[in-house]
């Protein structure tokens, strides 16, 4: 089984945010998602809408999700890639070369983002 990894804080929840989990789960057989704890957004000065309870409770309903875990701090990415045997790591490419240090213990994917819509946008357009 070939698993992936990817992590945010998914909040405010919309169609980008399903195209990126459906093009990660489609680099793989089981999608882990790690969502930021609202502890770990605190340390990044980082604002949720929604709950870390919440934000999970969303997530896990989306079909190409398999589970959910949280994520405490920076330096979790490399022990969550041993502890749960990720084959491959996405994320956005905002993130770009950002993680490349990970490349010595598995896959990494930049993948995309979707044009016309982010979580920042919805928040100012909502001022």
């Amino acid at each position: 089984m070939k698993k992936v990894i990817t992590y945010g804080t998914f909040d405010l929840l919309h169609w980008g945010h399903i195209h990126l989990l459906k093009r990660a789960k489609a680099l793989g057989d089981y999608l882990i998602v790690a969502i930021s704890s609202d502890e770990f957004n605190r340390i990044k000065h980082k604002e949720a809408y929604h709950s870390y309870e919440h934000r999970k409770l969303i997530i896990e309903a989306i079909r190409y999700v398999d589970e959910v875990i949280p994520e405490n701090n920076w330096e979790q990415k490399k022990e969550d890639i041993k502890k749960y045997g990720i084959d491959v790591f996405v994320m956005g490419d905002d993130w770009e070369g950002e993680f490349d240090f990970l490349k010595n213990v598995c896959e990494v994917v930049y993948l995309p983002r979707t044009e016309g819509i982010s979580t920042s946008q919805i928040k100012d357009e909502l001022k």
